[in-house]
């Protein structure tokens, strides 16, 4: 999945259990924490792997082997500083990344690419790219993932601009304070 869409599946998970727990919108503070948390194990990744120190892009940010110590981590110092709102918020775009990085390996049967999950006890061999979903014939047009990703991106930028933004308010003080 493209980097982006992991930060809108973030946000639409977080904004969906807010909704269900609360039935109001995700806080500015908890907004922003479960997009960091989405976009976490590529900003851990991608730069090694760009670095030519990895061989591919999903390693350590990637793995079971570290996120769950991660966020338990995280869930319980926002527990003890009494915001466990943020450690939940936090899980839910950590495990997001992970969880939707799991199916188009799985649609496609390329299991071997899910290697990531237990780096570095199981190889991460190359990852193929992106993968085809079927072919709509009437159009002659081969639906890959890239397709529904832009969906998703899509939707999750409509809930958030539904949402009025939130997230962006912490970004904008923390500008105008230069």
């Amino acid at each position: 999945m493209q980097p982006v869409v992991h930060l809108a599946v973030g946000y639409i998970c977080y904004a969906l259990y807010t909704r269900w727990r609360t039935g109001r919108i995700p806080t500015e503070t908890a907004a922003l924490v479960a997009i960091a948390g989405a976009a976490l194990p590529d900003l851990l990744d991608k730069p090694i792997w760009l670095a030519g120190l990895v061989d591919v892009g999903r390693t350590i940010g990637h793995s079971l082997l570290f996120a769950i110590p991660v966020v338990a981590a995280v869930w319980l110092l926002s527990r003890v500083r009494g915001q466990q709102a943020l450690g939940i918020a936090f899980a839910i775009g950590y495990g997001s990344h992970i969880a939707t990085d799991i199916p188009w390996h799985v649609l496609s049967g390329d299991l071997h690419e899910l290697g990531f999950l237990l780096w570095p006890l199981t190889p991460m061999p190359e990852y193929t790219g992106t993968k085809p979903l079927g072919t709509v014939p009437a159009l002659e047009i081969t639906v890959t993932t890239l397709w529904l990703e832009a969906v998703i991106l899509v939707a999750g930028i409509a809930l958030w601009r539904a949402d009025g933004y939130p997230g962006t308010e912490p970004i904008v003080r923390a500008v105008r304070r230069e």
